[in-house]
């Protein structure tokens, strides 16, 4: 199993379930666990129905640390959105397909600047939507919940969320290919035991992070990764 800043079971924790008050401090204890990668969702209360995170802190934040920022962009248009967050300086930007009228032409814009790139799809939408960009993809993520749902009590992991990561691992498989499976919404130690041979990154929100005791649950999930890294069962 790969074991590197993007791949083998890596963690990426969303920024959405840091203490927002508090926000610099918290960061400081992900430096501290070892976190390598900030997930960062951008959204603009039409595709998503919240805005829990302006550009500006996003902008603040660069400066303040030199944790790789891996950004979800959850907007229509995009555009713009994408546009700052090169200016920014992040390090990967993954958009959704349903809301981008030019999949493979944003792509080449993202990689022309020198960041990763990649393709978001709702739990919905089908893996055909990736047949003829799947190449120029170095990320796939896959949405398990419905976007901005993530408060909803009743909002549960779609049940075909398995078939639909077997099925894109068997894609990148068949095509030779080195696009990373990353998988968000309401991740849990669960899926991560399920899925940790499958797929090469999980998103860490509420369901495993506490932001109360964010050094305590981070450390669990830290331990959680090094067992499947080693092969071991947690």
């Amino acid at each position: 199993m790969k074991n590197d800043l993007w791949g083998g079971c890596a963690y990426t924790v969303s920024l959405i379930t840091l203490d927002h008050c508090s926000l610099e401090s918290q960061i400081r204890i992900l430096e501290r666990g070892g976190v390598e990668l900030l997930h960062v969702d951008i959204l603009d209360g039409h595709f998503s129905p919240s805005m829990p995170l302006g550009l500006e802190t996003v902008r603040q934040l660069r400066s303040r640390t030199d944790l790789a920022f891996d950004c979800h962009i959850m907007t229509d248009p995009q555009d713009y959105f994408i546009d700052e967050l090169l200016d920014i300086g992040v390090q990967q930007i993954v958009f959704h397909a349903e809301t981008q009228r030019h999949i493979d032409g944003m792509l080449n814009r993202i990689h022309a600047c020198g960041v990763r790139a990649g393709v978001a799809l709702k739990p919905s939408t089908p893996l055909c939507a990736l047949d003829y960009v799947l190449e120029k993809c170095d990320s796939v993520l896959l949405m398990l919940i419905n976007p901005g749902f993530a408060s909803a009590k009743n909002e549960a992991q779609v049940p075909y969320a398995g078939r639909k990561i077997r099925e894109l691992r068997a894609m990148i498989d068949a095509r030779g290919l080195d696009t990373r499976i990353s998988l968000d919404g309401r991740i849990s130690r669960e899926n991560i035991r399920e899925w940790g041979d499958i797929a090469d990154q999980f998103v860490l929100g509420s369901t495993c992070l506490r932001r109360g005791e964010l050094e305590e649950s981070l450390g669990k999930m830290l331990s959680l990764r090094a067992e499947i890294l080693k092969g071991g069962k947690a």
